[in-house]
């Protein structure tokens, strides 16, 4: 990193402090006395997204967001619910030091979030991530939302 203004390459730290998901740091060159200001963030590591058709493409944020959110229409969901199941995903997968991920084993990530949060959601969700091909199986995910239910409500 060189002074933005006499282009040399030396500074001081004056201050630092958290700053939302980065640091700020003031600084001083130390050869023309410039102060100007950085931010410093964790770089993640790039996640690439393998298909079911085999091919891979990069994570989106966006994307899978957009997802959700066709999910909770109309649904008691908020969207820091909807943010905190992104940044699971993504915090999953940095965690691991993994680079690439099935994008079944996202779905599932998102499902098991989702099944906590609101069944209908997580029923919704499911009907895209699983493409059901007919009414059987899609009858089978809400007796097994009920019966995780009644399972629960007997603990």
């Amino acid at each position: 990193m060189n002074c933005p203004f006499c282009g040399f390459n030396d500074f001081k730290v004056i201050d630092s402090r958290p700053s939302d998901d980065r640091i700020r740091r003031r600084r001083e060159c130390i050869k023309c006395h410039g102060r100007f200001t950085t931010y410093e963030v964790v770089e993640m590591p790039l996640l690439m997204v393998e298909k079911r058709d085999g091919s891979f493409q990069p994570f989106d944020r966006n994307k899978l967001i957009t997802g959700i959110f066709s999910a909770i229409k109309k649904r008691p969901v908020t969207i820091d619910q909807v943010s905190e199941i992104a940044d699971y995903v993504e915090n999953h997968y940095a965690n691991a030091l993994k680079t690439i991920a099935k994008s079944k084993e996202i779905g599932e990530l998102v499902l098991n979030k989702l099944r906590d949060l609101d069944p209908i959601a997580y029923i919704r969700f499911a009907s895209v991530y699983e493409d059901f091909t007919d009414t059987a199986s899609f009858v089978a995910k809400i007796s097994e939302i009920e019966h995780r239910a009644e399972m629960e409500k007997s603990q």
